[in-house]
């Protein structure tokens, strides 16, 4: 493989000074068309290619976006990556992700460690322990700084950026609503992620359709929780004692953990007891029964985020910022754990 000429060796060669050469190669006019062919024809001959992390330096622009996710063993966050991906790749980008284990302190590390002049842009879903701790300073400090934020599914109203959500409130009403529609009575509500914002979200619309169907909410019925040991305690205690015809469950855990908890109680799905997840990875439909779950759309949530991002890095326009909220509607796979309405 042949040595890669530089620009300094170039102009030491042609006996020209650097700026002349860098001016040639870039087809500037202020320099001869004699002399930049010259140049040109040169730097092809010596193998010269610019160096792109240098001019992105120069520029304050290295056309990398920074994705921080909270969980890659989750499929929907899985899923939003492959939409950031996509949208980088058509745009030029490129991307580098890093995983929080939904720990604050890491979180805040790899902020400071890309912020460096690495990236140009975050796109990210905020930790659990954030989340708990309700600390988003980090996130501020870093927008404070001039480096963008876009904030997808767990978000925080606290942080002035862009964000990318689902219609997590309207979602879990109208799958409640499902339930309630094919003559489920008794409805449990599960969940293990009574910690994160999405899932107060999605809570608060459960209550919400009982509320407007005029049903008591039974709070016998009701697990909320962000341990998954707990929930399995309480889930099986609530089957053991409490007899039941519908189940709402918030995330992935309580959804598996509600179809074999109901089978080994012996119940019938869906003939005596309904299920509707909120997830939808492909373990939803290789259950047996598959699993009715309302589908977040993960990748199109990925394509939002990295559309809004990039659109902000690439607006020349110096005034203050209107940050954009934008929503991806939900969608109600029905599958064998729920009765046709």
């Amino acid at each position: 493989m042949k040595a890669r000429a530089t620009l300094k060796q170039i102009a030491k060669e042609l006996q020209v000074s650097v700026s002349t050469v860098s001016k040639a190669l870039n087809d500037s006019p202020e320099i001869s068309e004699q002399t930049k062919t010259k140049i040109q024809e040169y730097a092809k001959l010596k193998n010269y290619k610019p160096n792109m992390i240098g001019l992105n330096l120069k520029n304050r622009k290295t056309k990398t976006i920074g994705v921080i996710l909270p969980n890659i063993l989750n499929p929907f966050f899985a899923k939003v990556f492959t939409g950031i991906e996509k949208v980088a790749e058509e745009k030029g980008y490129n991307v580098i992700t890093c995983i929080s284990n939904e720990s604050l302190e890491k979180e805040i590390s790899t902020l400071e460690v890309l912020s460096n002049g690495t990236i140009d842009g975050f796109i990210l879903s905020v930790s659990e322990e954030a989340q708990k701790q309700q600390d988003y300073n980090h996130f501020k400090e870093i927008i404070n700084e001039g480096t963008p934020i876009v904030m997808f599914d767990r978000i925080s109203d606290e942080v002035s950026c862009d964000k990318v959500i689902v219609d997590d409130f309207d979602a879990a009403f109208n799958a409640t609503q499902h339930l309630i529609k094919s003559k489920c009575k008794n409805i449990a509500l599960f969940s293990t992620i009574d910690n994160l914002s999405v899932g107060k979200l999605r809570a608060q619309g459960f209550f919400k359709a009982i509320q407007h169907h005029k049903m008591e909410v039974n709070q016998n019925l009701i697990v909320l929780t962000d341990s998954e040991s707990d929930f399995d305690t309480r889930a099986k205690a609530l089957f053991d004692d409490h007899k039941i015809d519908g189940v709402f469950a918030l995330d992935e855990h309580a959804s598996v953990a509600a179809i074999k908890t109901g089978l080994k109680s012996g119940y019938k799905i869906p003939e005596e007891l309904s299920i509707i997840g909120f997830a939808d990875g492909v373990w939803s439909r290789r259950l047996t029964p598959s699993l009715s779950t309302i589908s977040q759309h993960g990748p199109e949530i990925g394509e939002a985020a990295a559309n809004l991002l990039i659109k902000r890095l690439e607006n020349k326009e110096e005034e203050e910022p209107d940050f954009q909220t934008t929503v991806i509607k939900t969608e109600l796979r029905q599958r064998e754990s729920t009765r046709k309405l």
